[in-house]
């Protein structure tokens, strides 16, 4: 489906010469090497890569070294043929066009051996018309040309200047001057996936044959009027008209739950039209709003589009209206010279919690539907609310953006630039211009999609000069990064959507870069914008390295697919103690610097089974850091941390009432699982959507008031409490490093597993305090519904919620439990 509607195209008036029809082109084609010494059948939509696979002619392109071993696969020129039969007598229809919704990449298309067009960019949609070259039998040519090659080729015939970088790191072992082409800039290697520069229809891809006049495009969006409090939805309709004729009629709009029908009359003047419809719903109107995950519902309205029009033509769509606000909000702050970088979702200030999504395979044809709600389920089970669409990958499928829709998943929609220069050459310009245009009309419907942003990094990578660039030169870039971002890339955005806000690039200063021409002298800047933030060389668990931003969108630090080495461990930590700061800070100036209100670790996801910053592992398997995000995005959460030797705790609250809490907090030693000393606070209040200070204590006195501890010898644990039974998760402190800590004893646990309907439970059981508990069922999948915890009790009970059917018994085959003194 597309923005929610219905593909297939109204058949109205069936064996008349009114309506429309469509005929797709999907499944078998023919698939040929450049040399004719390969020839197979593949699957539209699909790629040469899968096709060979799905054949046996080359192993798992994920295996080994075939990422190397099959470049070979990337640098020929494959052609896609197909012989089809159109199915309708072609005589009766007026206008004939052959719609392609994704090509990848550059092709010259062939009907019957007449060339019709050509395709260079991986995200357009692209009609061609072939009125009068369709036969009853037809053949069909796409002849490839390696994006590899292609790319080069452009990059040699620019000689205006360097458009760097030229080649990624050594490496990574991937290909040169994907700035060139308008493709998937990760398939030509990323830091953390592969180098598989696909070709092939990625896409759908069917023939349309209509009359009089054809409904090409169907968008809306819902504007809220504060000052007179209503809601309007604008409609924009997209017609080809090829009558030679004005065609009237009327056009009803219908959205029952509402109780919303209004008619209106139309008149369609011949060509590429576009009506623009507007639907005021009355004051009165009780309208439930859509909130992102964990602040309310995602209700949404049906709605029904019917157009009437002469010589008996009906045209009939249906979509989901959902109706909500968005809000940037960049304005001073008390205490602090910069401005504050926040969103307002139906007026209220919502903190952005969640990650970055990067292409979830090499080979989008192996992107199920399945394998997309398994990850967007598991980003609200983590209890996030947002997602980046990262600009290195593609604009991602329509049932993306629906289950985001439906699960109430932001997205922070990126445009597909990365982390590089790309030339101002004109038909590179148009090009990109048609792209952003049809995917702003693809995309604008939904309301997850809370922003626009033109590029990752590329803002930060000009002006803290990546490239080498000579200062002297530096104008003439920044003059094409404006040209490129500005005048072409937003002017075409808000054209076509002014319902949202657009930022030029991530990480950007915002408003602070567009006062200095766009881009920003300081890009890094704590006082303004989003941040990016990368540190291996300090100490993760030392929470004054990170940067008291406004807003960080990129943070994190990678780890290995499974629980072998400590690297594991180490990444679920750093985020978890980077994350809290980030959490903390929302309510606080210190310094100028504070208001934070986001954090997007990197990455949620993979592209393939490697090492990477991902808290999900290729296929969708949980990483420690994952279980960890549950908690750390918990809608109620205590946070400890020190300074100066004080052990604090603040209460974070994302709930849009104040909370009366209690805060418990429990000292242990490590070799004993019967708390030292346990202390339960008055009622506390913690006001709504803040971070507020609950409990400060030097570290001294809470050691010597249980037991004498050391710092060494004991671990602090906190959770809040409130009247109507809601629990935070149990929060943990460290005093000291855990390699010197004394008295930690290798513990023995078990586990009992019994089935409640469709869930498991696990009774564990140890004879120690136990930090890092991992439990692993193999191959199994599914989730626990607590991992990597810290055991301080003798009992634990753990669910565990299985996504295929599985048994108890094979649960206990394949259950494994460590912990840190494992593998330390």
């Amino acid at each position: 489906m597309r923005l929610h509607l219905l593909l297939l195209l109204a058949l109205c008036g069936s064996g008349s010469t009114s309506g429309a029809l469509s005929y797709g082109l999907g499944g078998s084609w023919r698939i040929r090497s450049g040399n004719r010494s390969l020839e197979l059948l593949g699957t539209v939509p699909g790629s040469v890569h899968t096709a060979l696979f799905q054949q046996g002619l080359i192993q798992d392109p994920y295996y080994g070294f075939n990422d190397l071993n099959y470049r070979w696969i990337s640098l020929d020129n494959w052609t896609y043929s197909k012989e089809f039969k159109i199915p309708f007598d072609i005589s009766k229809w007026q206008v004939i066009n052959l719609v392609f919704e994704g090509v990848d990449t550059v092709s010259e298309i062939l009907l019957n051996n007449v060339t019709i067009g050509k395709t260079d960019n991986m995200f357009n949609k692209y009609i061609f018309d072939i009125t009068n070259v369709v036969r009853v039998m037809n053949s069909i040519e796409l002849r490839f040309q390696s994006a590899v090659l292609y790319a080069a080729k452009q990059s040699k015939a620019y000689t205006s200047r360097q458009v760097p970088p030229n080649c990624p790191p050594l490496v990574q072992k991937g290909e040169c001057h994907v700035n060139f082409i308008r493709k998937e800039q990760c398939s030509f290697s990323w830091d953390w996936g592969p180098s598989f520069p696909t070709q092939g229809i990625w896409k759908d891809v069917r023939i349309e044959a209509y009359n009089i006049c054809h409904l090409n495009d169907f968008t809306f969006v819902p504007m809220y009027v504060r000052r007179t409090q209503v809601w309007n939805l604008e409609i924009q309709t997209f017609f080809d008209v090829i009558s030679p004729i004005p065609v009237g009629g009327q056009v009803i709009i219908a959205i029952p739950e509402l109780k919303i029908q209004q008619t209106n009359n139309i008149t369609l003047q011949p060509g590429a039209r576009i009506v623009e419809l507007s639907v005021k719903i009355k004051k009165n109107t009780p309208v439930e709003t859509w909130w992102p995950h964990g602040h309310g519902n995602q209700t949404g309205y049906n709605m029904k589009i019917l157009f009437k029009l002469d010589k008996d033509l009906t045209i009939e769509r249906s979509a989901k209206v959902y109706f909500r606000t968005v809000e940037l909000m960049e304005e001073p702050i008390k205490g602090s010279h910069g401005l504050s970088f926040y969103f307002k979702i139906n007026g209220i200030p919502i903190f952005l919690k969640g990650s970055n999504w990067i292409p979830a395979d090499s080979f989008q044809d192996r992107v199920t539907s399945d394998l997309l709600r398994l990850l967007l389920q598991s980003v609200v089970d983590a209890n996030m609310n947002v997602l980046r669409v990262w600009g290195g990958g593609i604009y991602e499928q329509d049932e993306f953006y629906e289950l985001c829709d439906e699960l109430g998943i932001m997205v922070w929609q990126d445009f597909m630039f990365a982390c590089a220069l790309y030339p101002n050459e004109q038909g590179f310009m148009d090009s990109v211009a048609a792209e952003v245009a049809h995917q702003v009309r693809r995309l604008k419907s939904h309301p997850s999609i809370i922003i626009w942003s033109g590029n990752n990094e590329n803002e930060e990578a000009l002006m803290m000069n990546w490239y080498g660039i000579k200062l002297v030169d530096l104008p003439v870039y920044i003059k094409d990064y404006v040209a490129l971002y500005v005048s072409n890339i937003r002017a075409v955005v808000f054209s076509g959507d002014k319902s949202r806000p657009f930022v030029t690039s991530s990480p950007s200063n915002g408003a602070k870069s567009v006062a200095e021409g766009w881009v920003s002298q300081n890009p890094h800047s704590r006082f303004f914008g989003d941040v990016h933030f990368y540190d291996y060389g300090s100490d993760c668990w030392n929470w004054k390295i990170f940067p008291k931003a406004r807003f960080v969108s990129e943070y994190g630090y990678q780890s290995w697919p499974s629980f072998s080495t400590l690297e594991t461990v180490m990444q679920a930590q750093c985020v978890k103690t980077e994350t809290e700061f980030y959490l903390r800070s929302r309510s606080e100036i210190v310094n100028g610097k504070g208001h934070t209100m986001g954090a997007m670790y990197w990455q949620l996801n993979d592209i393939w089974q490697a090492p990477s910053w991902s808290s999900l592992e290729f296929g969708g398997k949980w990483k420690m850091l994952h279980y960890f995000a549950r908690n750390f995005f918990a809608p109620l959460l205590p946070v400890g941390f020190e300074d100066q030797d004080i052990f604090y705790i603040y209460g974070v609250s994302d709930f849009h009432t104040e909370s009366k809490v209690k805060l418990t907090v429990r000292i242990h030693s490590w070799s004993s699982l019967k708390p030292l000393c346990s202390t339960v606070t008055n009622p506390l209040v913690i006001k709504a959507g803040e971070a507020v200070s609950l409990y400060k204590e030097p570290v001294y006195k809470l050691l010597k008031r249980c037991g004498n501890c050391t710092r060494q010898s004991c671990v602090v644990s906190f959770y809040l409490s409130m009247d109507r039974g809601h629990q935070s998760p149990t929060n943990y402190h460290f005093l000291s490093s855990l390699k010197d800590a004394v008295g930690l004893l290798k513990p023995h646990i078990t586990a009992s597993i019994s089935q409640q309907h469709g869930t498991f439970v696990f009774a564990l059981e140890t004879s120690a305090v136990a930090p890092f508990v991992w439990l692993d069922v193999g191959s199994i999948p599914g989730r626990f519904s607590d991992n990597g915890f810290l055991m301080t009790e003798k009992k634990q009970t753990v669910l565990f919620y299985p996504w295929k059917p599985t048994s108890k018994n094979e649960l206990k085959r394949s259950f494994r439990v460590t912990s840190l003194t494992d593998i330390y």
